[in-house]
C-alpha cells in the first residue's frame, strides 16, 4: 500500500524501502514515525553492473537504487534507502547465503580474520536523492571451529538466509566475534544516528 503524502502538514512523511527487521526495530525503538515499502529491486543485476566499485560505494549505490525506486511512487515523501556490504581482509564482498551449506562456506572465510561492514543510508526526495551518509564497522571474527559453525546453524538457519554475513547481532550472531569496533546500530545495518540527525533537519522528527 502506498503511503498519501498531504500538504496541510508541515511535517515529512518518511519512508523506509526496506522490510528489514532490524532496520524497522530501529527506527521504531527511536519513535521515527514511518512507513515501509519493499523496494524490491533486482539486486543481483544491480550489483553485477556496479562491481567495479568498492564495497563502501556499492553499498551506497545499492542504498540509492532503493530510495529513488520508492521516492518516484511516493513524491511528496522522504524515502530512507539502505544497504549493508561485507568486505572481506582478502578484498573479496560476501553476499546473503543461498544455502546452508553455502553459510557455512562463508563463515569459514570469515573465520579468525578482521573484515569490515559497510552500511549505507540514502534518503531520496522527489525521485532524487537529497542526503547520504555511509559508515563502517570492524568485525574481528574469532577463530571458529567446524563443530561450532554446525551447531550454529542448526540453530540460526534458515533465519539468517536474509544476512549478510550470516549473523544477527542482536541474537546469537554475537558470538562470532572477538571485537566489533564502530557502531552497533552500523552493524545491523543503519547509521542511525546521522538518520536521525537529517530526520530531525528536515521535521519528521522534533529537534
Amino acid at each position: 500500500m502506498t503511503p498519501e503524502v498531504t500538504g496541510g502538514s508541515d511535517r515529512k512523511i518518511l519512508v523506509l524501502a526496506s522490510q528489514s527487521a532490524s532496520r524497522r526495530a530501529m527506527l521504531d525503538a527511536a519513535g521515527v514515525p514511518y512507513e515501509a515499502l519493499p523496494a524490491r529491486v533486482d539486486e543481483d543485476a544491480a550489483k553485477a553492473s556496479l562491481a567495479h566499485l568498492s564495497a563502501r560505494d556499492l553499498a551506497d549505490a545499492l542504498a540509492e537504487l532503493k530510495a529513488v525506486k520508492i521516492s518516484r511512487q511516493v513524491p511528496g515523501a522522504l524515502v530512507l534507502g539502505s544497504d549493508s556490504l561485507v568486505a572481506l581482509a582478502d578484498g573479496s564482498r560476501l553476499d546473503k547465503p543461498e544455502s546452508r551449506e553455502e553459510a557455512a562456506e562463508h563463515l569459514a572465510r570469515m573465520s579468525g580474520g578482521v573484515h569490515d561492514l559497510w552500511s549505507a543510508a540514502v534518503v531520496a526526495e522527489q525521485g532524487n536523492a537529497v542526503w547520504r551518509h555511509v559508515d563502517r564497522a570492524e568485525l574481528h571474527v574469532r577463530p571458529l571451529s567446524a563443530a561450532f559453525i554446525e551447531a550454529y546453524l542448526d540453530h540460526e538457519w534458515p533465519a539468517i538466509a536474509g544476512c549478510v554475513g550470516c549473523f544477527r547481532i542482536e541474537g546469537r550472531g554475537v558470538q562470532l566475534f572477538g571485537r566489533i569496533e564502530g557502531s552497533q546500530f552500523t552493524v545491523l545495518g543503519l547509521p542511525l544516528l546521522p538518520v536521525l540527525d537529517y530526520c530531525r533537519i528536515r521535521g519528521v522528527i522534533a529537534g
